[in-house]
């Protein structure tokens, strides 16, 4: 990088850090922002059906189809990204022609999955292995399952991504942020014309970060920041130790095949993997609700609802539940504040999308809004503006 890249690197750090302290002041609580509307509603996600009878190939060819200008839109912003880092262009030349002998070594389906998406866009494969890749280290989020006094059990969250990859000056608005609003979609999976499963994806990723299986449980994934992250365990699988799992892949794979909350949890908890995380999982009895502190080899923490205890939900951003979070990414402090003040005996779809409407819980990155109830299976995505001021983060 040359010097006037690394000094408009730089200030461009230097305007998010300064935008982040005038704009992170948290807020009050909000109340009264469901039905969604107004300036941090940018509109429902459409739904579409993925057939898990088809071949892998071409199950995804609906969604591609509708979603191919936006996810060419998205790839062309990583480009653009890519290349201001490394300007040679010899970074894009390496995911083109180095990535896809990657995709051999990737498990059935998603392999053949990702090679189909590629096929129907007309991206260049390695460039939609890359974005499956993503989320492997880029997500923060912050996730809560919470259960009213009739034992009923609510899962929310909020996708934020976007983080450090290109600010937008004008719009106060990080770049790929706004590129991924528009590939949100709802899935119904569906087996036999039956629902398996629904989520809320991004078209051209085939993993899954929020998830229901009705009546049975649903699942959420966050980031967990470690030194020992998904660029490690990516690394690893590159040079051919693939003892790990795919965190968007082993959550899709338990909302498709496990059959109940406690098989879900020993799934999660067990498995290896190739990034860490947080696995936020809600069931469909009362107490069944849990954060999963994850290494990639193995479970540090399984934090629970504990009603006797007077713990009714559990909630994670990105930081382990038995540390302070970083102190200039405090979400968790407002939102758990806002949950104490709605009450247990008040929550409800209603209530939650409230505290995941108030800043910084609500924030640049935010990208959408998902509201999940097991009993019904339930899903309700919503796409989100944060209007200045609001926290970078």
């Amino acid at each position: 990088m040359n010097s006037s890249r690394l000094c408009c690197a730089i200030w461009t750090l230097f305007t998010v850090l300064l935008t982040g302290c005038l704009y992170g002041q948290t807020e009050e609580c909000k109340t009264s922002m469901y039905p969604p509307k107004g300036p941090t509603f940018k509109g429902s996600v459409q739904w579409y059906t993925v057939n898990l009878d088809e071949p892998p190939v071409t199950r995804w060819d609906g969604v591609i189809k509708d979603k191919k200008n936006e996810l060419v839109a998205m790839i062309q912003a990583i480009k653009v990204l890519a290349n201001s880092l490394v300007p040679s262009g010899k970074l894009i030349d390496l995911v083109d022609n180095g990535l896809p002998l990657m995709l051999g070594s990737m498990p059935y389906p998603f392999n053949e999955e990702i090679q189909g998406i590629s096929t129907a866009s007309g991206v260049p494969l390695g460039e939609v292995i890359l974005f499956n890749i993503f989320y492997e280290v880029f997500t923060v989020c912050t996730s809560v399952v919470a259960e009213d006094t009739h034992g009923n059990l609510y899962h929310g969250r909020n996708l934020d991504f976007g983080l450090l990859m290109g600010w937008n000056h004008k719009n106060h608005s990080w770049a790929l942020t706004d590129k991924l609003k528009p590939l949100a979609v709802n899935i119904d999976f569906k087996r036999n014309n039956v629902t398996v499963f629904k989520s809320t994806n991004f078209a051209g990723y085939v993993g899954i970060l929020t998830g229901v299986r009705p009546k049975l449980f649903t699942l959420t994934m966050n980031e967990r920041f470690n030194f020992d992250g998904g660029y490690v365990g990516i690394l690893e699988w590159i040079l051919g130790n693939r003892d790990g799992m795919w965190m968007g892949f082993l959550t899709r794979s338990v909302l498709e095949n496990a059959t109940s909350y406690e098989d879900a949890k020993k799934q999660l908890t067990h498995t290896k993997l190739l990034a860490p995380a947080y696995f936020i999982l809600g069931g469909n009895q009362t107490g069944q609700g849990c954060v999963i502190t994850r290494t990639r080899v193995n479970a540090l923490d399984v934090w629970e609802i504990e009603l006797k205890l007077g713990r009714w939900y559990v909630l994670e951003t990105n930081y382990d539940h038995w540390e302070k979070p970083f102190i200039l990414d405090d979400r968790r402090t407002p939102a758990m504040r806002c949950m104490n003040k709605t009450t247990q005996n008040n929550i409800s779809f209603k209530t939650l999308y409230d505290v995941l409407s108030t800043k910084p819980v609500l924030n640049k990155l935010t990208t959408y809004t998902t509201l999940m109830e097991v009993s019904t299976g339930k899903l309700e995505t919503f796409l989100r503006e944060c209007p200045d001021p609001c926290s970078p983060w």
